[in-house]
């Protein structure tokens, strides 16, 4: 609320002191109000005055002390300040912190929520990996870092559809079957060979006893030849009960799961395909059919359909991107891995196309992992099939610990993600420290119940005793949750969130240490006792919005 009243305040002045003669008309003055860096600056800081000034042909000192003369009444602002060169600063007062108290209060975790459905629709794509295995921590961070940003895309009023597409078809499948069927025969004593292009990951060897307990009776009714759809049907039901289950476990729910052999079964490759024939963006050569995506800004043309008729991978996903637009949604979010870098390139050069605005189309890449214990590096090999699977880490640390890390750092940044400091029960690890202060705010509230001591109508509650550093700490923090979370959405850094959290819980547990709530003034009690109440409403947003559990006992 507070930066676009402001902003249009200023605005006013401006055109307040050309009408009186003050200033020349400067015309449209594209400025920011922004929190300054210093505290001792105020609250808020606009900088209208330096990007007016040329168009004034004043100082931008004198542009804003003429700005201030003429600025409207705000309310809840104590005061305005000119400094430095020429920023305009403003200050709070508090009577604007008991509106953030009562709004945090009586509205509780969604006290800051946009109207539902008020912006964009919006399909976040993620985790999409492969039906072959289990997840591994790679995949578990573009899962937290999708399902975080979904819920503030959410929460700032976008509607949210998260899709998971799996690859179940093509020749990665049939590598997939081929090496399935191997251990399966093994276990069932007989001789076997895993293909050289094959998954060797120790997992297969599981699942492959497995598939010889439950089907071995069936398969060895067959002839060698018919074993592949079998083994390949099997393989592909309990890869996907593995990815469902671990996401179930990091609590990373999906709206629509997509089968890319569906998209083969419906003819929507040939169609986009087609498309693209038919507008002039396809040619031949080599034996194979070409994409002319430099046309389009990529650095080179890519091959749509090889020499012997395969489709490579970018032929199913134009088509899979073409059914999205098809779905109409606003807006495409797709989180990918490290891996898939290069590939962005020519996916934004199909969009387009295709027809379509390629920046409706936006594509997170996450960094990778690197795991430690205790300091020492956790030793993982994707080529041999050694690696750590988010499953694992989930059960040695617990969810809430795997989500925090997992999205605390920027997903552009390389993450060092050590177990032991994750279940560490300290203040110094972030989790706990979070959650600690939701664990003290219920404490604050039993102990206040069990002396008999309510803070009772809010209406009644003399709010101007909150003068303490520490208690207008708190409130200060509790007002930036709603452009935490706009933010965090738009700038789509899921991070932030958690950053905030850090800052809102360093306040609330300040707050703890230096200001006793239940006292024997039954007024400061009382008006304690609110704040506390808004610093549950705030500390069970962020949780909610990170996805992480509030325990009343640490």
């Amino acid at each position: 609320m507070f930066p676009s009243a402001i902003h249009e305040a200023v605005a006013a002045a401006l055109r307040s002191a050309a009408a009186a003669g003050d200033l020349p008309d400067p015309g449209e003055v594209a400025f920011v109000v922004e929190r300054p860096r210093d505290r001792s600056h105020g609250d808020w800081a606009a900088n209208a005055a330096l990007v007016a000034a040329r168009a004034a042909r004043r100082s931008p000192r004198e542009v804003a002390e003429a700005v201030v003369r003429h600025l409207p009444p705000i309310a809840h602002l104590e005061r305005v300040e000119v400094a430095g060169p020429g920023f305009i600063n403003f200050t709070l007062a508090p009577s604007w912190y008991a509106v953030v108290l009562a709004r945090a209060a009586r509205g509780g975790a969604d006290h800051a929520r946009a109207p539902a459905g008020s912006r964009e629709r919006v399909q976040v794509e993620f985790v999409s990996s492969n039906p072959n295995g289990p997840l591994h921590i790679g995949h578990g961070r573009g899962g937290v870092v999708g399902d975080v940003l979904s819920r503030l895309l959410d929460y700032a009023g976008h509607r949210v559809e998260r899709e998971y597409y799996y690859n179940d078809a093509g020749a990665q499948m049939g590598r997939f079957a081929a090496s399935l069927e191997a251990r399966c025969r093994r276990a069932l004593g007989e001789e076997a060979a895993v293909p050289e292009d094959g998954y060797h990951g120790a997992y297969l060897e599981a699942w492959g006893r497995e598939l010889a307990e439950e089907m071995g009776g069936t398969l060895r009714s067959l002839p060698a030849a018919e074993w592949e759809p079998v083994v390949l049907r099997w393989g592909l039901a309990r890869a996907m009960q593995d990815i469902e289950e671990t996401l179930a476990l990091a609590r990373i729910p999906f709206d629509a799961w997509f089968s890319e052999a569906d998209l083969h079964r419906r003819g929507e490759v040939e169609e986009a395909i087609g498309l693209l024939e038919a507008n002039g963006h396809v040619y031949r050569a080599e034996g194979a059919l070409w994409f002319r995506s430099t046309d389009f800004g990529d650095e080179k043309d890519r091959v749509l359909v090889t020499g012997d008729g395969r489709y490579t991978y970018l032929a199913p996903d134009v088509a899979y991107h073409l059914d999205k637009f098809r779905r109409g949604f606003d807006r495409l979010i797709n989180i990918w891995g490290a891996d898939h870098h290069g590939y962005v390139p020519r996916l934004k050069a199909a969009v387009a196309a295709l027809g379509f605005d390629p920046d409706r189309l936006e594509l997170i890449i996450t960094q990778m992992v690197n795991l430690f214990r205790s300091g020492e590096p956790v030793r993982m090999s994707t080529r041999a099939g050694e690696f750590v699977t988010f499953r694992r880490v989930i059960e040695e640390v617990g969810a809430d610990a795997a989500r925090y890390y997992l999205v605390a750092v920027s997903p552009d940044t390389t993450l060092n993600f050590d177990l032991e400091e994750a279940k560490r029960r300290s203040m110094e690890n972030p989790v706990y420290y979070l959650q600690y202060a939701y664990a003290r705010v219920r404490s604050l509230q039993g102990f206040a119940a069990a002396q008999g001591v309510e803070r009772g109508p809010l209406e009644e509650a003399d709010l101007s005793l909150l003068r303490d550093p520490a208690e207008v700490e708190v409130l200060k923090q509790a007002d930036r949750l709603g452009e935490e979370v706009a933010e965090a959405a738009a700038r789509r850094a899921p991070h932030r969130i958690a950053a905030y959290g850090q800052d809102f819980a360093a306040a609330f547990h300040k707050f703890y240490t230096d200001c006793r709530v239940v006292t024997e003034d039954p007024a400061l009690s009382r008006a304690r006792l609110w704040l506390v109440a808004a610093a549950e409403s705030v500390l069970l947003a962020v949780l909610g919005l990170l996805g992480i559990s509030a325990p009343e006992h640490m």
